[in-house]
């Protein structure tokens, strides 16, 4: 990032706009360390809002901490309250109460870091969304830089050569992929009045940039992101802030109707030898999720109960794979070759992980969560937050684990971008 884009930075803005400018970097060294990012850039921006406002006047105690309103807070502490007691019937309630509390805190400090950005003055905005920019540039050109040389750079970090790498280490740029994804849309949303946020060429060169090195590198679910969520940016731009409060809305649908859409559509399924035997794999998954949803419906089995359900760690048997065509020698060969379990840590969709963990409760409170953010976010700034609803939500419907805390981290840098976003907009 060139020296002059700094220049802005100071108070809370340094570390926000320093975590976006490296973040989809470190994503591509280690995706893990996003969460140390993270904490660290929001415990950062909370201390520095206070330093700089005890200045002020009448500043002291609680009042030199930028706390969010509770309005924002309640939609979305509700659902960790509701994981919290869910420790009470969990087959993991140690860990089913430990993430509750520590993701509880997390997005807490990254909600007071939000509130922070959002009391910066204009030139400090310009300066946190110019990061964000050039921080994705820099992942892009990383991730492509890696991938072209065979993960070399990954290996070297590791202390590796490619040669010594493990077969699996391509599939480790998948979360920095899936970050790219989500990312694009918020940076192609930067406002282009005068003085730009980024150079012309930049502004240019992110779409393509972003969209190829998406398509091209291992990562399926974020193929979809990206084309959709880059959808869902330009109706809104075309349409108004209605499309941001429909994906909220059609996400919300999602989550409440998975059981019932999964039971309908599987048994339709085609054979499925004719597509990667991962992806049949969560096919595979899912099935087995909504046999144990059955089960306990309303209260769900429990927060963290997915990596210990009872049959969990099964393997598959001839017979069910017949069931879904996959008797063929190449998908026999894959699944008896990675020993493929029933449910490996997570069901590998959010809704249904919402349904088996935190059962209806749960689930109902989770859909309130994401119509509040099409809402508030196309309150703020309609096609960002179109873009980011529709994109982040197809990554959370096919990949990770709901309370996975680097992913939290990059929910939480976009809501903190947005917030800079929609507040420099709102700046006369």
């Amino acid at each position: 990032m060139p020296p002059s884009d700094t220049r802005g930075l100071r108070g809370a803005s340094l570390p926000i706009g320093l975590m976006l400018a490296i973040a989809p970097a470190v994503a591509v060294l280690q995706f893990r360390a996003v969460a140390l990012l993270t904490v660290l850039g929001f415990l950062a921006a909370v201390a520095l809002h206070g330093w700089e406002r005890r200045r002020l006047p009448g500043a002291r105690g609680a009042g030199l901490l930028p706390w969010p309103r509770p309005a924002v807070l309640a939609p979305v502490l509700l659902p960790m309250g509701w994981l919290l007691a869910s420790a009470a019937w969990s087959i993991e309630p140690g860990r089913a109460a430990t993430t509750a509390l520590t993701l509880g805190l997390y997005i807490l400090l990254g909600a007071m870091a939000a509130r922070a950005v959002a009391e910066q003055p204009p030139h400090r905005l310009r300066a946190v969304l110019r990061c964000l920019g050039w921080g994705l540039a820099a992942g892009i050109a990383l991730a492509l830089l890696d991938h072209a040389s065979g993960n070399w750079l990954r290996a070297a970090v590791r202390g590796m050569s490619p040669a010594e790498a493990p077969p699996n280490l391509p599939f480790g740029l998948k979360p920095a992929v899936s970050i790219i994804a989500v990312l694009l849309p918020l940076a192609l949303c930067l406002p282009h009045a005068q003085p730009a946020v980024l150079p012309r060429a930049l502004r240019w060169a992110l779409l393509p940039a972003g969209v190829l090195t998406v398509l091209w590198l291992p990562a399926e679910s974020a193929k979809i992101a990206v084309l959709a969520g880059l959808a869902a940016m330009a109706a809104a731009w075309l349409l108004g802030a209605w499309v941001a409060r429909a994906a909220g809305a059609l996400l919300a649908v999602a989550v409440l109707a998975a059981p019932l859409m999964f039971s309908a559509a599987l048994p339709r399924l085609p054979a499925l030898d004719a597509i990667p035997p991962s992806a049949a794999h969560r096919v595979l998954i899912w099935e087995f999720v909504l046999e144990r949803i059955g089960e306990r419906p309303l209260l769900g089995w429990g927060g963290e109960s997915s990596r210990s359900l009872p049959g969990g760690r099964d393997t598959f048997t001839p017979e069910a794979l017949e069931r879904f065509g996959l008797g063929g020698a190449v998908s026999r060969a894959w699944f008896e070759g990675v020993r493929a379990q029933r449910l490996p840590l997570h069901p590998h969709n959010a809704p249904l992980q919402i349904w088996l963990e935190l059962g209806a409760v749960g689930a109902l409170l989770a859909a309130g969560l994401l119509l509040w953010l099409g809402w508030h976010g196309a309150a703020l700034h309609a096609p960002a937050a179109a873009g980011l609803l529709t994109s982040g939500g197809v990554v959370g419907m096919l990949s990770y684990g709901v309370w996975q805390a680097w992913w939290i981290g990059v929910l939480l840098l976009l809501a903190v971008g947005l917030t800079a976003l929609a507040r420099l907009r709102a700046t006369p």
